[in-house]
């Protein structure tokens, strides 16, 4: 069982700034385009505090990982 919420909210969001984001990323709708922009932020910031904890664990075993077969 899945319980889905949304939330309605108004944002004030330059105009020049949506449209230029439009042009660029080829998303037409404005719901689209932000939720977008949201996954991006989350994935840039994500990105950023996996780098910082890059040296927190320095014995840490290197992890096998699985190789393609097209890599080998």
């Amino acid at each position: 069982m899945c319980i889905l919420i949304q939330m309605r909210t108004t944002l004030n969001i330059d105009d020049d700034l949506l449209e230029r984001a439009m042009e660029l990323s080829g998303v037409k709708e404005k719901t689209a385009l932000v939720n977008q922009g949201l996954e991006l932020i989350i994935a840039r910031e994500s990105g950023r505090r996996l780098w910082k904890l890059g040296g927190s664990q320095p014995d840490l075993k290197p992890i096998r990982r699985r190789r393609s077969a097209i890599a080998k």
